[in-house]
């Protein structure tokens, strides 16, 4: 994966859902870094130390597939194992939901394909300093039993304090294991060597054939094998040694091509057989080199644009055994190329064993590997500039600030629309505020017009959805949605919208929408009527009537309507009223009246929810106690039915 542990723009990553989420409840993500193919790198805070790091978060899509999955946990106990000062570290790893992270260290500064695509070339002194750390790095990798598999410029981090740190142990496997048991192949084509193309082999050797690649490219600024396609790059580095870095930069001393060609010869067997090795024989060549012949500018530098088919971290389809021509040797190799170019002319292979090392550099080359480090303490110094903050800037302040850091405006100011910026300041640069560009560079002003505005269209009358899509077509956005009562206006269509048609507005502005309910209707009382009865008067007011499911006990009568809803007030025309039907009044205990006068039979029958009824007779015309009632006391009766009670 291509990440780069170094300060975004401010703007970059805005959208992202993670922003401002507190991972595992202890990261709190502050910006997007980078993303690659397997992950995504932010600016985080670990809220508990207080301190920033990287936080390296696995796409949530892989994170169900356990081979990612394992490779992201092996990365993380393969890094701790090796703490080496050359090496990025990795503090914590764990997971939050869908979300599979690492916990890295942050590295403010570039990367060394930043460096060589703003310089080109660089000078051999500049060179061996950063393959010496790489190496120191790798070295203590193999030591540790483990090889790289993707050592490119991406992941060589150059700090600010000039420290450099190799990155993206993703792809780390124990030594002499293959690639993977799934058919595909992991890595960047432009730095694979042989082996690793033809069976996936994984063992320090191809750490040490991509340093030689990397090399190469820091002396000439270009790579030795490109190509318009990853299937074109893969046959080159099959089938062709890579050139001498003095074909392409002429007056390099020989002790540099012959370290980039022991580096990245095609038989591994004639490489430095690990990255330990490899350091001593750059040591070795450094010691050979004379100071004019180490701060020699390379002739021509240029850059090299970063984009291309060979520079992505790819998974490519699994080998096909197809035999490619013989090499001189009359061995057949097979490839991964379905449809191989035609072989390039025949070249002279290099072969040869190890050149002896000498005590020095041995020495030196195991003390880099034992965490003595190393860095590069001039690459940047007077070379690189940060653009200074000038968003809210006036278009002359902006100018001023730039001529006062060595930089210069480029080209034609440009002039948007912009609703967050006043007229006349800036509101975007390129590159943007703290990016880090060459002495001298340009920066482009992105200068704001002001808020672009619109007139509010005459809606009134329309359907609410047409409504809505006339507001966005010109540009500003339909708001909060309200109600109301119009004789005029049809039921759903606008009455008005606030601020009034005809008002000037900036675009992306809410306009709210005034929507007709219709005509009122006055809703009538059938509280008390026969369900039959209640529903055709409900209808007949132009509203519809629904029949609560659950019926309730209350005093109206069984099948009548005990409540509505709503009970009084207007509706629109169409709206609902909700009838609920009675089941009757409760059943409650009759108390026991007999013997009692009549007056306080009445009383307590009364009192108890029921009417009285008198039965006299002939006999009790002048009695005044009651000796009998219709429902024996203690027994129940509906609440307000009639109890008769006998008097004699």
């Amino acid at each position: 994966m291509d990440t780069t542990l170094q300060d975004p723009s401010p703007a970059f990553g805005r959208g992202d859902p993670m922003l401002g989420h507190v991972l595992d409840g202890r990261y709190r993500v502050d910006a997007r870094i980078a993303v690659g193919g397997m992950a995504t790198v932010y600016r985080a805070v670990d809220t508990r130390l207080d301190r920033v790091l990287a936080l390296k978060v696995m796409h949530p899509s892989l994170a169900t597939d356990v081979s990612f999955v394992e490779r992201f946990i092996r990365e993380a106990k393969s890094v701790a194992r090796l703490a080496h000062p050359n090496v990025v570290g990795v503090f914590d790893q764990g997971a939050d939901g869908a979300y599979v992270y690492l916990a890295m260290e942050y590295v403010a500064g570039c990367t060394l394909r930043d460096v060589l695509r703003d310089r080109g070339a660089l000078r051999p002194r500049a060179a061996l300093d950063i393959l010496e750390a790489v190496l120191a790095a790798l070295g203590a990798a193999h030591r540790a039993g483990f090889v790289h598999r993707d050592m490119k410029p991406e992941n060589v981090l150059i700090g600010d304090d000039g420290r450099v740190k190799v990155a993206d142990f993703g792809l780390v496997r124990a030594v002499d294991t293959v690639t993977s048991t799934t058919g595909t192949l992991l890595g960047t084509v432009s730095y694979l060597a042989p082996e690793q193309i033809e069976d996936g082999t994984a063992t320090p050797g191809v750490d040490v054939y991509a340093c030689g690649v990397v090399l190469y490219e820091m002396l000439t600024g270009a790579k030795p094998h490109p190509g318009d396609t990853p299937a074109q790059v893969l046959y080159r580095h099959l089938n062709e040694d890579v050139p001498p870095p003095s074909d392409v930069v002429p007056g390099l001393p020989p002790a540099l091509d012959r370290l980039v060609a022991s580096a990245t010869a095609r038989d591994p067997r004639a490489r430095p057989h690990d990255a330990v090795a490899l350091l001593g024989h750059v040591l070795e060549a450094r010691a050979a080199l004379t100071e004019a012949e180490l701060d020699t500018d390379p002739p021509g530098a240029r850059e090299v644009p970063h984009a291309g088919a060979d520079d992505r971290t790819s998974v490519l389809p699994g080998a096909v055994q197809q035999p490619l021509p013989a090499e001189a040797d009359g061995v057949h190799r097979t490839s991964l190329l379905q449809s191989p170019p035609p072989p390039p002319p025949a070249r002279r292979r290099r072969t040869g064993g190890r050149p002896r090392r000498g005590t020095f550099a041995v020495v030196a080359a195991l003390l880099l590997v034992l965490g003595v480090g190393a860095g590069v303490w001039y690459i940047n110094a007077g070379q690189f500039t940060q653009v200074p903050s000038l968003l809210a800037k006036t278009e002359a302040q902006a100018k001023q600030r730039l001529d006062a850091a060595g930089l210069h405006p480029g080209g034609t100011t440009a002039y948007q629309y912009s609703d967050a910026y006043e007229r006349g300041t800036v509101m975007a640069t390129d590159p943007e505020a703290n990016a880090r560009i060459r002495d001298d560079g340009t920066v482009q002003l992105t200068v704001s017009k002001g808020p672009k505005t619109v007139k509010v269209p005459d809606v009134a009358g329309s359907r609410l959805s047409e409504a809505k899509s006339d507001l966005k077509d010109r540009g500003l956005e339909p708001g909060m949605v309200t109600k109301e009562f119009s004789e005029e206006t049809d039921k759903g269509s606008v009455v008005r919208t606030d601020p009034k048609a005809g008002t000037v507005r900036a675009t992306g502005s809410a306009v709210a929408l005034v929507v007709s309910k219709g005509a009122p209707v006055d809703v009538p009382d059938v509280t008390g009527e026969s369900e039959d009865d209640a529903v055709a008067e409900i209808e007949d007011a132009g509203l519809k009537a629904e029949i609560a499911t659950a019926r309730v006990t209350s005093d109206e009568d069984e099948g009548d309507v005990a409540r509505q809803s709503p009970a009084d007030g207007r509706l629109a025309e169409g709206d609902t009223v909700t009838l609920t039907i009675s089941k009757g009044p409760p059943m409650i205990e009759v108390p026991d009246v007999t013997g009692l006068s009549v007056d306080d039979a009445h009383a307590k029958l009364e009192d108890a929810g029921f009417d009285v009824d008198e039965d006299r007779g002939l006999l009790g015309l002048f009695g005044d106690t009651v000796k009998s009632q219709s429902v024996e006391g203690g027994e129940k009766a509906a609440k307000g039915s009639t109890i008769k009670i006998t008097i004699r």
